[in-house]
């Protein structure tokens, strides 16, 4: 499980209005959600996910051929 530390920021009410987190923790959460890909690794996804729809398998590389 992921432990994120964060510092709550309220109004005169104390309700939450915003939260601080340390800079470690939002690049983990941004890599959890895959907000950190660029435009290209995007594009290999999605083209990934079609062939794999679709049942391309000349897209499909043979894993003893990796490495």
């Amino acid at each position: 499980m992921v432990k994120i530390k964060k510092k709550f920021i309220v109004d005169e009410q104390g309700n939450p209005k915003e939260v601080i987190l340390l800079l470690e923790d939002f690049q983990k959460i941004e890599e959890l959600l895959g907000l950190d890909l660029d435009d290209e690794a995007i594009n290999d996804l999605r083209k990934a996910r079609s062939d794999r729809g679709t049942g391309n398998k000349n897209a499909y590389v043979d894993l003893g051929s990796i490495g």
